[in-house]
């Protein structure tokens, strides 16, 4: 009978640098290496403790003064679309989806860039190059596809033109939205909105329990929108628990929120990896 050690991986915390979310703060992280051959189970694991996948790095966020980031994902069986969700759904319906595995085009790229430079031109992505991208879409060390969107050709267009493009994460209990992005000529489609519909239907489809979106953060304009998708979840104090009022979150701005890095590590559950 073979036996092996428990996995057990390294962690580490970043420097401090400022928050892209919550002005005025500084943003750190907990982060650890994504490689070997049991990844896809420390992905899966990790996962449901609020870490989140770069590339082949597991991280989460573990601020020295703050803990307003939280992981979020929305309960697929429970899920009702809103009024307004089903009123995009409805404008949408000319699109057609594409799930492709995580190579890089440039016409992803080409869309990427537009989108960086039209939503967020001083991030900190607003400088990646066509090499950047391609790592960012193919290194990824687990069961990760790309959902590609794509609309009718207008006149003197060929072939369907990509309009929004999303690299997911395929876990055992769900589906991630790693990273996405849509053409910004479209506002009155809801694009951002649409492609996290179509994860809820395609989870559904498969049979997996949740969509995961990254983090929620009480507070910030920019991941406000979460909130709006019923059946959403988010992880805090160890479990999973529904979102409930976002005013009921403003103790995690407060310093003493934050427990040592020592004792976060200690708290983490591994994989066991024993044949």
């Amino acid at each position: 009978m073979r036996h092996s050690l428990p996995l057990t991986p390294q962690f580490y915390v970043t420097a401090p640098q400022p928050c892209p979310y919550l002005p005025g703060r500084m943003e750190r992280k907990l982060f650890t290496a994504l490689q070997g051959e049991h990844a896809q189970k420390l992905n899966d694991t990790l996962s449901k403790q609020g870490f989140r996948r770069s590339q082949n790095v597991l991280y989460r966020p573990s601020c020295a003064e703050c803990s307003a980031c939280l992981s979020a994902r929305i309960r697929v069986a429970d899920f009702q679309p809103s009024r307004t969700q089903k009123r995009i759904l409805k404008r949408v319906s000319h699109l057609r989806r594409n799930a492709t595995s995580p190579w890089a085009t440039e016409d992803q790229f080409a869309l990427f860039r537009r989108y960086l430079d039209h939503r967020h031109a001083d991030g900190g992505m607003a400088d990646m190059d066509i090499f950047e991208f391609a790592a960012m879409i193919e290194e990824t060390p687990i069961k990760s596809r790309v959902i590609e969107y794509t609309r009718p050709p207008r006149e003197g267009e060929r072939g369907r033109p990509l309009v929004a493009v999303c690299l997911t994460d395929v876990f055992d209990d769900g589906l991630s939205m790693v990273y996405s992005f849509y053409d910004p000529d479209f506002p009155n489609l809801s694009l951002g909105t649409h492609v996290i519909l179509d994860h809820i239907a395609i989870a559904r489809e498969a049979g997996l329990p949740y969509v995961y979106l990254g983090y929620w953060v009480p507070g910030s304009r920019k991941m406000g929108y979460k909130a709006g998708f019923s059946a959403l979840e988010i992880y805090k104090g160890g479990q999973w628990v529904p979102v409930g009022n976002a005013a009921d979150h403003s103790a995690d701005l407060h310093p003493l929120s934050v427990d040592p890095i020592a004792e976060q590590v200690a708290r983490i559950s591994l994989p066991d990896t024993r044949l």
